[in-house]
């Protein structure tokens, strides 16, 4: 139960802003008002969906999705939850990664693309932003979620690894060395500036978990209602540019040119 009410705290506001744009999409899946049936609201890819978190609510919602992971653990775990959501009928699992995309999946055949967590880890952010292009199809969205280069820079002084904080904050997006540095990091305009060097157009950018990493977890899970105060929070820190610095993620929504 406590690790759930953690696990919303971190995904609600992305959660919030993909709900918006989906309910963009065409007619849910159901019974019209004459009794005819309707299909799925449009067709989405989660790539490096991995256990299915954000595919099988995509599902629920009356979508199509299909998870593209190089994890068969991960891919089997997605069944499994997807099975649990009685919506496996409308979930479908593909070992690969973003450069299996254009074998993978039809040119132009996607309305949307889930993109979370997964540009901190590539050789190269911008050959897989092209595959996600490719795949879109014109005015598709794409939903890119990243972790924060300033909060991780935060985080590793705050716990005392100040060697490693500077080397964070020396480096750049663009020179990251994934063997020797780990994960990619970002700052809000190194995303950006991907996003408009590639085949998209920027929307909006939000912070993601401002507090959350913070504040103590014997706070939220012992507290009357820190929970849903928390969350309140987080939901109006999203909108505010200059806590993005110190956000631990960055949630940019795009559109295909």
């Amino acid at each position: 139960m406590v690790e759930h009410r953690r696990s919303a705290l971190r995904t609600a506001v992305v959660w919030d802003l993909l709900q918006t744009e989906l309910a963009g999409l065409d007619s849910p899946v159901g019974t019209g008002e004459e009794g005819t049936a309707k299909g799925p609201q449009g067709r989405v890819v989660d790539l490096g969906g991995g256990t299915g978190e954000f595919a099988v609510r995509v599902a629920e919602l009356g979508h199509e999705v299909t998870v593209v992971d190089p994890s068969p653990d991960a891919l089997a775990a997605l069944d499994r939850r997807a099975a649990d959501a009685g919506v496996v009928e409308r979930v479908h699992a593909i070992q690969g990664d973003a450069a299996d995309l254009s074998r993978l999946v039809e040119a132009g055949s996607v309305d949307v693309v889930l993109c979370h967590g997964v540009l901190e880890y590539v050789d190269d952010p911008a050959a897989a932003l092209d595959a996600i292009s490719a795949v879109l199809r014109p005015d598709g969205i794409l939903s890119v979620l990243v972790a924060n280069r300033l909060a991780t820079v935060m985080a590793r002084a705050l716990a005392g690894h100040f060697d490693q904080a500077g080397a964070v904050l020396d480096a750049s997006a663009a020179q990251w060395d994934l063997r020797t540095q780990g994960p990619r990091r970002y700052t809000r305009d190194e995303a950006v500036q991907l996003l408009r060097d590639s085949a998209f157009t920027l929307q909006t950018v939000h912070a993601v978990r401002v507090f959350t990493d913070l504040v103590p977890s014997a706070l939220v899970d012992t507290e009357p209602g820190a929970p849903a105060a928390l969350l309140a929070l987080e939901r109006a820190a999203a909108n505010v540019p200059e806590l993005a610095a110190v956000a631990s993620q960055l949630h940019l929504l795009a559109r295909r040119t």
